[in-house]
């Protein structure tokens, strides 16, 4: 069913090193191509913006240019608007939410870097939630909710059922002592209701207006998730 008249925006990390290790990291292409397709395939309007702006650092670990890639990795390579879009970002300081029904946040190592410590995200994170719209990320996307705090001072995350990547997903990628944190224990600390399912298998939570997925395979999810709040109308609480 077509939802022609919402309005996505897609906001990407423009963090491209993978911490002091020499490799480089950005955002994970499929947690960022999956959903747009989702949401453009229902009739969507989806706007892409970046910390800092700019063209958008894509994880090489996460593409290979061939027919191995996912469809829609395939298929957003082959779509030249979107990947103008990709390549010139708008920055988030320069970007509203005023007017969009939803922000989602697609995850990506480099999401453990910017996101956190982004007071612009923060406060758009707060704005969206404030007005009653749907706030959705994946994987490592939640950590741009680590560190929000509400007006009155306690943590955005606290009380509220989320899913990320888990502490024993970040160990068997090898990069523990990589991250500046692990994403599970941080969200666990600031007093999220965290849920998980298997290592690497889809698994998606919803808590209201908050959806958020386990990992790169549940990007897909959490989109569809996403459309099915929004069709229950903007009041949803």
């Amino acid at each position: 069913m077509p939802h022609p008249l919402l309005k996505i925006l897609m906001v990407v990390t423009s963090h491209a090193a993978l911490g002091a290790s020499g490799h480089q990291t950005g955002v994970w292409f499929e947690e960022l191509t999956t959903p747009y397709y989702v949401f453009r395939d229902a009739g969507a309007q989806v706007d892409i913006a970046s910390i800092e702006g700019g063209k958008i650092p894509v994880d090489p670990r996460s593409i290979q240019h061939s027919d191995k890639d996912p469809e829609s990795v395939q298929r957003f390579l082959k779509d030249r608007p979107a990947m103008d879009d990709l390549e010139h970002s708008r920055k988030i300081t320069s970007v509203s939410v005023d007017g969009y029904d939803a922000v989602f946040i697609p995850g990506g190592h480099g999401v453990m870097w910017d996101m956190p410590n982004s007071t612009p995200l923060q406060s758009l994170i707060l704005r969206a939630w404030s007005d009653g719209k749907v706030v959705a990320s994946v994987c490592h996307g939640p950590a741009s909710l680590t560190g929000v705090h509400n007006p009155d001072g306690t943590a955005f995350v606290k009380g509220k059922k989320i899913s990320a990547f888990t502490d024993s997903e970040e160990e068997a990628a090898g990069l523990t002592k990589t991250v500046p944190f692990l994403l599970e224990t941080r969200l666990r600390d600031e007093g999220a209701i965290y849920e998980k399912g298997e290592n690497f298998k889809p698994f998606m939570v919803r808590d209201g207006r908050l959806v958020t997925g386990q990992n790169p395979q549940s990007s897909a999810l959490v989109a569809q998730e996403v459309l099915s709040v929004l069709t229950e109308g903007k009041d949803t609480k």
